[in-house]
């Protein structure tokens, strides 16, 4: 099982690790400034933890109306917290649940 330090020293390879799943795939590909593919990886998946990411991702575009349908869906709050450590909380909760 990967860790949080390990996710982030991923973070300099050309690509995401193969054994991500979805959601952390679309974590890593968002902190490598590709949001288009981050959100392409997470859009078509209809649970609270894509929902999250999908919120967290409208919330990073500006879009803080979508994303608050987002956080809705997710049975979130939108945070206040900063972009980084909205990201920072995410990845960690999905790496304990693997």
């Amino acid at each position: 099982m990967m860790n949080i330090n390990e996710f982030k020293e991923s973070l300099s390879q050309d690509k995401p690790p193969a054994n991500l799943n979805a959601y952390l795939r679309s974590l890593w590909l968002d902190a490598n400034n590709d949001w288009d593919s981050a959100h392409a990886v997470i859009q078509d998946i209809e649970d609270k933890k894509a929902a999250w990411i999908h919120a967290y991702l409208h919330r990073k575009e500006g879009d803080n109306g979508n994303a608050r349908y987002w956080y809705n869906r997710a049975g979130k709050e939108m945070p206040q917290v900063s972009l980084d450590e909205e990201w920072g909380a995410i990845v960690s909760t999905l790496l304990q649940e693997s």
